[in-house]
């Protein structure tokens, strides 16, 4: 195998990983504080360290899907700046949902033993 093939094959790996964690990031963002779409695509960027990005319309219809399941809510609010801008928040099935979610699937990472596996793994690359 190339190095062109693990390129390329860490490229998939990582559309698929992170398309499949912008549900994550936009709920821990708004555990955080309520938020409209255009600052969502500059927070996740910042809150994921450069590793996420995702453009409104992805953001939207994350935010449209979520809202059908009572995940996040909305309310206008009006903008000093421009139009009125429409604010999510995340409701208390969000906020299970989400803490559910890291407990499932974040925290394993942080556990000694899987920990030290993948630190032994950079240190030998």
């Amino acid at each position: 195998m190339t190095h062109n093939d693990i390129d390329y094959l860490l490229s998939q790996w990582e559309e698929t990983y992170k398309k499949g964690l912008l549900t994550f990031w936009l709920l821990l963002l708004l555990d955080q504080r309520k938020a409209y779409p255009y600052e969502m695509k500059n927070a996740i960027i910042d809150l994921s360290q450069n590793t996420i990005s995702a453009d409104e319309n992805s953001i939207y219809r994350a935010l449209n899907r979520l809202a059908q399941y009572g995940i996040v809510e909305s309310e206008m609010q009006l903008s000093e700046t421009g139009p009125n801008r429409r604010y999510f928040s995340l409701t208390d099935d969000g906020k299970e949902l989400l803490v559910r979610f890291i407990t499932r699937n974040i925290q394993i990472f942080q556990h000694p033993v899987v920990a030290e596996l993948i630190q032994k793994t950079i240190l030998r690359a």
